[in-house]
C-alpha cells in the first residue's frame, strides 16, 4: 500500500542525481598546470614601473578622433595633417589618411567631399600597400564610387524630368 509513493520519491531523487552529474562537468575547473609560471608584482613595484606612454602619432589620431566626436572636422583635419607631416611613409601614415578619407566622407561634415575622400583612400592603398587597412580603404573607394554613379543617375533622371515637363 505505502509504496506507490516511494516509488515516485526515487524517480524524483534519481532525476536530481543526474541534473547534479550533468552540471559537475560544466562546473569543472582546468587544473592543468601552466606553461609558464605566472608571477603576480605587487602593488609597490607596480607603483616603481613607469606608466608605457603611447607614440606621439598615436596621440594625435585619439585627438583626431575626439575631434570627429565633438563633430570638429577642421581640427580634425589639423591633426591628421600633423601625423602626415610626422610620418608620411610610415604607420601611423596610413592611419592619418584613412582618417582623412573618413572625415572627408562623413555624414555631419559640413565640408564633405566624396571625390576628395576616395582620394584620400586610394593614396592609402598606394602608398601604404602593406597596410592592414588597405582593404577598407578598397571598399570605401568602391561604396563611394556607387554613390557617385547613382547621385549621376538620379541627376540624369532629374534633367529628363524637366526635359519632358516643357
Amino acid at each position: 500500500m505505502g509504496t506507490g509513493r516511494c516509488r515516485k520519491r526515487k524517480h524524483v531523487y534519481l532525476s536530481v542525481a543526474c541534473l547534479i552529474l550533468l552540471m559537475f562537468p560544466a562546473c569543472a575547473v582546468n587544473k592543468q598546470m601552466p606553461k609558464e609560471p605566472v608571477v603576480q608584482p605587487c602593488a609597490a613595484t607596480e607603483a616603481q614601473q613607469p606608466a608605457v606612454l603611447p607614440p606621439r602619432e598615436f596621440v594625435h589620431l585619439e585627438r583626431v578622433r575626439n575631434h570627429i566626436a565633438r563633430g570638429d572636422f577642421d581640427g580634425a583635419v589639423k591633426q591628421c595633417q600633423e601625423v602626415l607631416t610626422g610620418s608620411p611613409n610610415t604607420p601611423p601614415g596610413d592611419e592619418a589618411l584613412m582618417d582623412l578619407g573618413l572625415i572627408s566622407a562623413h555624414y555631419a561634415n559640413p565640408k564633405k567631399d566624396y571625390k576628395k575622400a576616395m582620394n584620400y583612400f586610394m593614396r592609402v592603398e598606394k602608398e601604404f600597400p602593406a597596410s592592414p587597412l588597405v582593404e577598407e580603404s578598397k571598399i570605401w573607394v568602391s561604396v563611394l564610387r556607387a554613390f557617385e554613379k547613382a547621385k549621376q543617375v538620379d541627376l540624369e533622371i532629374e534633367q529628363k524630368k524637366q526635359g519632358l515637363g516643357k
